[in-house]
């Protein structure tokens, strides 16, 4: 190896994506699906938007933190899937070494307020059915508001931390990260310095944080599960419970996938680099596809407000 690649330099200019290694000569066929699930999920979160902001019927709670939702779920494949298309279809491979840092926070931030967008939905259904009554003057406009901008900080103030850790990084080995984006682990491992400080901190993030929020989404469904369950009827049971089922499984749809996903990284040394990378990768933007589907379909007020739409658009 020669001085120039040895010598360390501490802000590489640029980075190079590698793609998915081993199936280079598939990258056009599998970009299909990616691009697929892609433009479902911008007409999707779209379209859901579109829906929240016409129908006044829906200018509630629930529904300013699926608008919410809605818009993380615009922001990170938007944040990863240009990129990765240009390496798929155009080998356009490098990336600035700052845009690398800002696709980094983007994804990793819009993954912690999605979550915390879920813990506040959990708390929502809570209130609704644990203490109906108080609903309203509980969860007031400004009250959405300020857990909003609660669950945007924390995101922003908790994330920033990875790009400052990795800038802090002397690089001297290389400058080719192994993947179709700048994932945090994966850009650290190129540092030639002690990584354990950001692959700890990185835990923090996903068991101390993620963790918490999934703790904290458990034990209000253990409070909504005792109430629906001490309802006098069965049909009151499903009815009820029918209003927590889309939220139950968009968050079955984020969660599962992302403990794998990260778990996968850190000790799934024996798992095939290009395995790893398409898992990783399909997590990024299958649930941002899902998540307008299941509320859309699940939810019958969007459901019945986007058939209107149909039926207008025939007549």
């Amino acid at each position: 190896m020669s001085d120039s690649n040895t010598t360390e330099f501490s802000n590489p200019s640029t980075f190079i994506l590698l793609g998915i290694p081993g199936l280079e000569a598939a990258h056009v066929w599998i970009s299909i699906p990616f691009c697929i699930m892609y433009i479902i999920a911008i007409l999707g979160n779209f379209t859901i938007l579109f829906i929240m902001k016409t129908e006044p019927s829906l200018h509630m709670p629930m529904y300013y933190f699926l608008c919410m939702l809605a818009v993380t779920d615009l922001v990170l494949p938007t944040s990863i899937l240009p990129k990765m298309l240009s390496i798929f279809w155009f080998n356009s491979r490098e990336i600035n070494f700052s845009a690398c840092l800002t696709q980094m926070f983007f994804i990793h931030c819009s993954s912690v307020i999605e979550s915390g967008i879920f813990l506040a939905m959990a708390f929502d259904r809570y209130v609704a059915i644990c203490d109906s009554l108080r609903h309203s003057t509980i969860l007031t406009n400004r009250v959405v508001a300020l857990i909003g901008l609660a669950i945007v900080l924390r995101g922003s103030l908790l994330v920033m931390v990875h790009p400052i850790l990795v800038r802090s990084r002397p690089y001297c080995r290389t400058n080719i990260i192994p993947h179709l984006y700048c994932e945090h682990m994966a850009v650290v491992k190129l540092a030639c310095a002690d990584i354990r400080v950001s692959s700890y901190y990185g835990l923090f993030v996903v068991f101390c944080v993620l963790g918490l929020d999934v703790f904290f989404i458990a034990l209000s469904y253990i409070q909504i599960l005792r109430v629906i369950f001490s309802l006098p009827t069965k049909d009151a049971r499903l009815k009820t419970f029918g209003t927590c089922s889309s939220h139950l499984l968009a968050i079955l749809a984020f969660y599962v996938p992302a403990i794998f996903s990260s778990l996968m990284y850190r000790f799934g040394q024996h798992v095939a680099l290009h395995f790893h990378i398409l898992i990783a990768s399909t997590y990024r933007l299958l649930p941002h596809m899902l998540n307008p589907i299941i509320y859309g379909v699940r939810t019958k007020q969007i459901w019945d407000r986007l058939l209107q739409l149909f039926h207008c658009k025939k007549t």
